[in-house]
């Protein structure tokens, strides 16, 4: 623990007492880190402690804690259990679902977690289109009649994003209830951020940072918990949600221009109960930052939808004691017959996952795996390519979508069944370290049309073969070997 010039300093008892410390950290680390943690998070913390032990615990104490406070985690308990209490008003909406067992076994993992329930008699519109799905939004806002709610883990004050806060501001003017949530530490690092809240101090809009780190006000916890849902609801009639950020597509980032390096996403515009849902997701977040309640909201039915999806709200994060995401893709994934196509841009998965995959592509499953070519993030690309020749080797086609865009959709199907869309990466943060809401939708149309954006990601792709990737110069698998150790950490 102690840098080793200092011993010769030192008298010899001061050397005893530090180095009985030094002993003690290492016992007590090997008995207190690993309760409640992944065997491969636990081992990672222990060899960074034994490594470099001052360090090692520093951190530890600083990102070791990867749950909410208990006041936030009793908080989601409580609401969950109101939720389960207060959907009697979804009651007489709950789907009648009478498709695959597995599917209904799926939804009901889903209701027990999220509390949540599935639905039926809901239209998607797919939104692939980076301004166009911002231009859709900005539209449904300047129709709102009675509120707006919205939170998005980055939002930036730009080009692009300016005719939605636009139409946000000319709502909040005409006296419709407009509540904005965005991430504090998501949004604090984009450039532009004073003239943001500039921006929002100046509206009517009532805006709140989430998860708001600000020790000198008693707000502090482990600092990259972050709330990355992507949320819209107007009046509760109408939803969209999915991978997009508030945001012009470089980031307001000179060398993403440079590059020409822009994101490319998928939205849903939704309509029917499935709202209703996404609105109590919204709520949870709000009474968190704000503890105001909008219940009343809750009980809003939407009109009758014209479309045919069922739909299920699954709200995942360390709010909550399970990983729920992980458990329904895990569920899907071993419960697929004949095809599961997969979009994430950071594949970074836990064992269970990582299996998951690779069986269900050694039983026989089409498995297809869409990433970016060149990530934008050092560590976490290389750490998604340490799993390559474990994937490949099962069987698992890979297209790596070309560079310089990084491919940020994050959505899957699973045989003609299902198809799951919303702001959840495939990787362990998105697991256990960030609030992430995703949707489950059933039926054959809506998993056509999914494929039918997959099969666009496909034509401009280009497909990583086993051979090729095996001849990688050993420098490189180091890197990525490296950087698959602190997977469990980032």
């Amino acid at each position: 623990m102690w840098p080793i010039p200092l011993a010769g300093t030192l008298p010899p008892w001061l050397i005893v007492v530090l180095t009985l410390i030094d002993l003690a950290i290492r016992v007590l680390a090997l008995g207190i880190i690993p309760g409640n943690r992944r065997p491969t998070t636990a081992m990672a913390w222990l060899l960074v402690i034994f490594f470099v032990p001052s360090v090692g615990l520093t951190l530890f104490l600083l990102f070791g804690n990867f749950r909410l406070s208990r006041r936030r985690r009793a908080q989601q308990q409580a609401i969950n259990t109101r939720v389960r209490a207060g959907t009697s008003e979804l009651a007489s909406m709950e789907s009648d679902y009478s498709g695959p067992e597995w599917v209904a076994s799926a939804a009901e993992l889903n209701k027990t977690l999220g509390s949540l329930p599935m639905v039926d008699g809901n239209s998607v519109e797919l939104l692939p289109g980076y301004p166009d799905s911002i231009k859709a939004m900005a539209a449904a806002v300047r129709e709102a009649k009675t509120f707006v709610n919205a939170e998005f883990y980055i939002m930036s004050a730009d080009h692009v994003t300016d005719d939605l806060l636009t139409a946000l501001e000319e709502a909040a003017e005409r006296g419709v209830e407009v509540r904005l949530l965005f991430d504090h530490l998501g949004t604090l690092r984009i450039q532009g951020y004073r003239k943001l809240i500039r921006r929002l101090k100046a509206s009517k809009i009532r805006w709140r940072p989430m998860l708001p780190l600000s020790p000198v006000h008693g707000q502090w916890r482990r600092p990259d918990l972050r709330n990355h849902r992507k949320i819209m609801v107007i009046d509760g009639e109408m939803a969209f949600t999915g991978s997009q950020n508030l945001i012009e597509p470089s980031y307001n980032n000179s060398k993403h221009r440079k590059l020409g390096r822009e994101w490319v996403e998928l939205m849903a515009c939704l309509r029917g109960p499935i709202v209703t849902t996404l609105n109590v997701v919204f709520a949870t977040d709000w009474l968190s930052e704000t503890d105001e309640s909008l219940e009343e909201q809750l009980r809003h039915r939407p009109e009758p939808s014209p479309g045919h999806v069922t739909a299920q709200a699954v709200p995942s994060g360390p709010g909550f004691i399970t990983e729920n995401n992980l458990r329904l893709f895990n569920t899907l994934i071993y419960s697929a017959q004949h095809r599961i196509s997969i979009c994430s841009p950071y594949f970074v998965p836990d064992d269970s996952l990582l299996y998951a995959v690779t069986t269900a592509a050694q039983r026989g499953v089409d498995v297809e795996l869409f990433v970016s070519e060149k990530g934008d993030q050092f560590l976490v690309h290389h750490a998604q390519q340490s799993f390559y020749k474990a994937l490949l080797e099962a069987g698992v086609r890979i297209y790596l979508y070309r560079a310089p865009f990084v491919l940020h959709a994050k959505h899957f199907t699973i045989d003609d069944e299902v198809a799951v869309l919303g702001s959840s990466n495939m990787d362990m943060r998105s697991f256990s370290l960030n609030l992430e809401v995703s949707v489950m939708l059933l039926g054959s149309d809506i998993v056509q049309r999914v494929r039918a954006v997959e099969d666009t990601y496909r034509d401009i792709s280009k497909e990583l073969l086993l051979e090729d990737w095996l001849k990688r110069p050993m420098r490189a698998k180091y890197v990525d070997n490296v950087a698959r150790l602190t997977a469990t950490l980032q």
